[in-house]
């Protein structure tokens, strides 16, 4: 299957996305912050990259762009632990804003395995069409 990386600074959501996807088949690969995750994308190939938005030195929109630059062909997961908007009408929408500055995908943490496992299949079916287009339809939330 896959060889994915997952960079996130919580030791348990790393543990829970290794876990899923593992048993779905796909090899995967973990970082706990945007540093380690940039250096393992610059020695090494992945077909896919979970990136948490919100972690302690280099966050995940710095660490997407860098990503960028250096593979622009990895298709990107962006998963976010903060709501999406605390107050309705005056906070950002971190996930929507990372999916326009270039992630293919998002999903609000915590999320079901359903949803992660099917953002992984529709962005790797979307790399393999060569087309990045947004194909889980954006932001994922369990109720």
């Amino acid at each position: 299957m896959a060889r994915i990386l997952v960079v996130d600074d919580d030791a348990a959501v790393q543990v829970t996305i290794r876990l899923l996807l593992e048993r779905a088949g796909h090899s995967v690969v973990t970082a706990s912050d945007g540093r380690k995750g940039l250096a393992l994308c610059q020695t090494a190939d992945f077909d896919l990259l979970f990136l948490d938005i919100f972690m302690p030195g280099m966050d995940g929109f710095e660490t997407m762009r860098m990503v960028r630059q250096q593979r622009p062909q990895i298709p990107i997961i962006v998963i976010s632990g903060r709501p999406i908007s605390s107050e309705a009408d005056t906070a950002p929408d971190f996930l929507t804003m990372a999916t326009k500055l270039g992630a293919v995908s998002s999903l609000q943490k915590p999320f079901r395995p359903a949803d992660l496992l099917a953002a992984v299949t529709g962005c790797l079916e979307a790399a393999e069409r060569g087309s990045l287009s947004r194909p889980t339809g954006g932001v994922a939330s369990s109720p």
